[in-house]
Order: C-alpha cells, then sequence, then structure tokens
C-alpha cells in the first residue's frame, strides 16, 4: 500500500463527494462541488485531507417508465475493488453501544502529480450488529433516526478516524454542510477531558471556534438538518445531550446542525453573494461571509474544448484565470470544438434511448436533481406557445434528465410533468428525458448542447454550479437571476436572463413569458440567422465565466480567508 501523504492542516468533512464516474457516493450537486473542491486543492497541493461516508449502496439508479414514473433500486459497488485499505479504525457510542469504524482511503492526484487522500468511513465489519453494518450504506436514506446515526459516523468518527491516522497538525475542520457538525461536539469533548469535565466553558467553544469552518448551501429551512431531543437523548446518550444544551444548539425543540456549525465556527460562509445575504437574513446573530461555488476546469471540459484550450492557451490548466484569454481564440475553433462535443451527446441519447437527435437543431439542456423549486416544467407553461416558436422561428430539442429524492413526491410529479409534456410536443418539438442522471452524462449533457436552461424559483438556489460546467464548453446559460448567475449574466454576453431579478416579484407566468421572449426574439433568431453573433456569446462565456467561476478560484478564497487568514 502506497505510504500515507504528509500531515494535513484542513480536514474537510461533507457527507456526500462526488470522487469518481464509477463510484455513487453522490447524489448531485453538494457531492459533485465536493470533489471539485478536492480536485483543486490536489492541483494547488494545499494540504488537505477529506472525510466522507462509503456508501455501499450509493444513493439510487432510476428507472422510469413512458408516463415517467420513477422507480428506485440501490447502486451497489464494492469498495474492495476500487478503494485503498488502511490501517485506521475507529469507534462512536451510539444508543450506548460501540459502533466500530474503518476508513477506506482513495487517492486524488493533482497535476503536479500531489496527492490528496479521501477517507470514506465504513461501519460494515462483523464486531457491528446488522444494523449498524449498514449505517455507512445509503446516502440520504432511511429515516431521522438513521440519518442522526450517520451524522455521528462521520462528525465524530471522522475526528477519531484522523487521530488514528495520526494526522496531529489539523488546524481548520471545515464542514460541507451541517451533516457533519458532530464533530464540534468530538472536539469539543476533547477540551472537556483536558479540564475532567463534561460540561463546556465558553472559552472550550472559543477554542473550537477558532478551528472550524462551515459553509452553509442552502437558503431553505427545510433543508437543514434539525432532529428531536428524544432521538438526541436515544442516540447520543444523557450526558452529550447535556453537553450539546450547555452550546445552546439543543433545546426543547430539538437540535439543529445548521445552528451547532454556527455556534462553533470562526468562519461562515454561503456558496453565493446572494446566498450570503439571505443567510445572513435567516442567521442575523452570525457573521456569514460569501465564497461562490465554481467547478473544477478540467473535469468539465469536453475533450475537444481540451485540445483547444491546450494549443491556443497552454497555462490553463495550472492557472484558470488564463482562460479569460479565450477572448483570442478563432471562432471556427469554438465551433469546431462544440460540434464535436454534440455529436458526442447525441450519439450518447441514441445509445441510451434509441432516439435521433438532429446535431443542426437548436438543443437545449436542463439536467438538475428533480425538485419542486428548480421547476423543469416552467419550459413547458405554455405548450402551444413552444410549438409556435420552434415552427414558425426555428426548431427546437430538449434533453431533461435529474433524479427526484426517493421521498420527494412533488420532485417526482415533475418528472411526470416533463413526460407529459413530451408526449404532446412529439410531433413538432422533441423532448428526452435520460434516466440515471449521474456525474458521466452530465459531462455529455453539459458539453453537447447549445443552450443550458435554469429555472429556479428565487431566492432558493443558493449557487448553482451546472451552468457554470456548460460555460467551459462554449454554451451560454439562459437563466433565473437567483444563485451564481446574478454574478455572471452579462445579456447577450454570457447568456440571457429570465425574467426581471432584482427586488421585482414575479409570478410563474411572467417568467414563463419571458423565458419564451428570449428564445423567440434573441435567441433562437442568433442561432439560425447570425450564427457569428451567437458563436461570439460562446467565445465570451468561456472567457468571463470559465475563467472565474471555477474552484481554483474559489478555493483560493478559502485558503486566503478562511484556512490561513493571518498568512
Amino acid at each position: 500500500m502506497e505510504s500515507e501523504p504528509g500531515l494535513a492542516k484542513v480536514a474537510y468533512f461533507s457527507m456526500e463527494i462526488a470522487l469518481d464516474p464509477a463510484i455513487p457516493t453522490y447524489s448531485g450537486g453538494l457531492g459533485i462541488l465536493a470533489g471539485d473542491m478536492l480536485r483543486s486543492a490536489a492541483d494547488l497541493e494545499i494540504p488537505i485531507v477529506a472525510v466522507t461516508l462509503v456508501h455501499r449502496k450509493g444513493y439510487f439508479r432510476q428507472h422510469l417508465d413512458e408516463h415517467g414514473n420513477q422507480r428506485e433500486e440501490p447502486d451497489s459497488w464494492s469498495p474492495e475493488k476500487v478503494l485503498e485499505p488502511t490501517h485506521a479504525t475507529a469507534a462512536v457510542t451510539i444508543e450506548g453501544r460501540q459502533v466500530e469504524i474503518r476508513a477506506w482511503r482513495f487517492l486524488l492526484r493533482g497535476i503536479s502529480n500531489h496527492v490528496l487522500s479521501v477517507y470514506l468511513l465504513d461501519t460494515s465489519l462483523p464486531s457491528n450488529t446488522p444494523w449498524d453494518q449498514g449505517l455507512t450504506d445509503c446516502l440520504y436514506g432511511g429515516d431521522d433516526h438513521y440519518r442522526l446515526c450517520q451524522e455521528v459516523v462521520l462528525g465524530m468518527g471522522g475526528v477519531e478516524i484522523l487521530r488514528s491516522l495520526a494526522q496531529t497538525a489539523i488546524e481548520s475542520y471545515h464542514m460541507n454542510e451541517g451533516h457533519s457538525a458532530l464533530l464540534a461536539l468530538a472536539l469539543l469533548e476533547e477540551q472537556g477531558r483536558k479540564r475532567n469535565s463534561t460540561t463546556f466553558t465558553e472559552e472550550d467553544i472559543g477554542t473550537v471556534r477558532r478551528k472550524c469552518i462551515f459553509t452553509t448551501h442552502t437558503p431553505v429551512p427545510a433543508g437543514h438538518d434539525q432532529f428531536k431531543t428524544e432521538l438526541v437523548r436515544q442516540v447520543l446518550g444523557d450526558i452529550r445531550c447535556k453537553e450539546l444544551e450547555s452550546t445552546n444548539c439543543c433545546g426543547s425543540e430539538g437540535l439543529n446542525m445548521t445552528y451547532l456549525a454556527l455556534r462553533c465556527s470562526h468562519y461562515i460562509n454561503g456558496v453565493g453573494m446572494h446566498h450570503g445575504e439571505v443567510s445572513r437574513t435567516m442567521y442575523p446573530r452570525y457573521p456569514i461571509r460569501a465564497i461562490t461555488n465554481g467547478v473544477h476546469a478540467v473535469t468539465w471540459s469536453s475533450a475537444p474544448f481540451q485540445e483547444v484550450y491546450d494549443r491556443h492557451i497552454p497555462e490553463w490548466r495550472r492557472d484558470n484565470l488564463y482562460l479569460r484569454y479565450a477572448v483570442g481564440i478563432p471562432l471556427e475553433d469554438i465551433r469546431t470544438a462544440h460540434l464535436r462535443g454534440k455529436q458526442a451527446l447525441i450519439a450518447e441519447v441514441k445509445k441510451r434511448t434509441g432516439v435521433a437527435l438532429n446535431e443542426s437543431t437548436m438543443t437545449i439542456g436542463f439536467a438538475r436533481r428533480a425538485s419542486t423549486y428548480k421547476r423543469a416544467d416552467l419550459l413547458f407553461s405554455n405548450l402551444e406557445r413552444l410549438k409556435w416558436i420552434a415552427s414558425r422561428v426555428g426548431p427546437l430539442q430538449i434533453i431533461n434528465g435529474g433524479k427526484a429524492h426517493p421521498r420527494d413526491e412533488g420532485g417526482k410529479i415533475l418528472i411526470r410533468r416533463v413526460l407529459e409534456a413530451a408526449a404532446q410536443l412529439k410531433d413538432v418539438v422533441r423532448v428526452v428525458y435520460l434516466e440515471n442522471y449521474d456525474m458521466a452524462l452530465a459531462k455529455f449533457i453539459c458539453s453537447g448542447v447549445d443552450l443550458w436552461l435554469n429555472t429556479p424559483q428565487r431566492p432558493e438556489e443558493a449557487s448553482g454550479t451546472s451552468g457554470m460546467k456548460a460555460a467551459l464548453n462554449g454554451v451560454p446559460s439562459l437563466s433565473v437571476l437567483d444563485g451564481w448567475w446574478i454574478e455572471g449574466h452579462i445579456e447577450g454576453v454570457t447568456g440571457w436572463a429570465i425574467g426581471q431579478g432584482g427586488e421585482v416579484v414575479e409570478d410563474a407566468s411572467a417568467e414563463a413569458a419571458s423565458l419564451y421572449d428570449k428564445l423567440e426574439r434573441v435567441i433562437l433568431p442568433a442561432f439560425y440567422g447570425r450564427s457569428t453573433a451567437f458563436a461570439e456569446v460562446m467565445r465570451s462565456t468561456i472567457a468571463l465565466t470559465g475563467s472565474f467561476f471555477n474552484t481554483q478560484r474559489m478555493l483560493g478564497q478559502y485558503v486566503s480567508n478562511a484556512y490561513f487568514p493571518e498568512k
């Protein structure tokens, strides 16, 4: 087994991390963001170690019938076949019993061959009860009881695993969302043990706070983990319940993991400038900053575009800011690279569905987690107008994808609505819904469509990153002004806005009308009638969006502002 890399100074905790398309340890944007950030950390040789769960049954595999009804099955895989075993073991106490944990290792190798370790915690050990063995099986599965037990393993078990690995130089613990907030309790207990006490002083909390960083990813209160006090007492026991009460994070209303993370972190940030503002409104007692998300440029640039960038701006891999000089790439090179990506997508669609799309037709992509606030059905609000646009202005074809959480009936209804619309449009607009949207499929769609569509309900999009991935492949966005698009949007330069944005309150019908107006009067006329102008938008999308909305820039901000600000 390869020797352990050097001592890390930052420990990054996330419930999900997208490490590789073949490893189903992620569900969507949160995991993709975590994986992209760590890939940039390896590129930049930042001393980070990461901790997550192994998720032996993955998220789930999605199957859709002809009506769009979703069926799920486990997406099982074998860590033993693709991960390195380690010597590291730990134990946590759950409901009064010991649960043993081991750690597998995945190595991320950067562009200069620097190695970063990701440790995946696993309770599938014969010493554990059958139920405990399954604690690290399912990502976002089970009920609140299962989820709280998982979060004990991730947060408290993760700290113990790092101790077992002799990672003794950790200066910062970065919580990617509140799922890992119990790591703060583990650190507080370490402080208490120094005084042989099970209560925490403000000095203890201050010591832990100086070590912790918290990134919140959702502006929706329901998206933050909360557990009833009775359940917390059942899982953690009376003593730890009292310990949490002393932090003012566990009271009559239960344990709020976000408040625990907020209380115990010196640096707190949202994932977009507007999301930072929304979060400060939600949590006015805390100094919440903002670092806008990004994507890993090399991962999400298609092979044809990588070849173009290597030829014209060879420093782009080492320093993504060089993508700014995409303004000098000949338009014909942009068109040719994009056409190759589009042909690859069309071939993949044909292989998966049997549907033959046309490479000359304007292709719109919408692929996100199927959640009600993302409004995958907004494009289909007025089918007659969509038919009219396609018939009179220029043909359209639409590619959709996205999974609904097994317990999200609203998300499942959205998928059915899209399939119903597809059936009604079939003679005029071809609509394809691709099953099992994952990292591999995202690479095809983000690089192969002509226009990226995003229609969140404002202000519920914290950031979003799918449009950033598309931009690296010369694909402009048509998006509601929410999340990252508030910062990335330059009308007619990096794409186009749906609605007015700002503080103006618009209903869905007004936003749909704006969407159709942009397609009819601006985008399709440019695509079919002013191809040079459209190619110029593609090029400026790369230069302006790709050069800034990447994880190199994002990680640099974490390093300067959160991890090592004094340096």
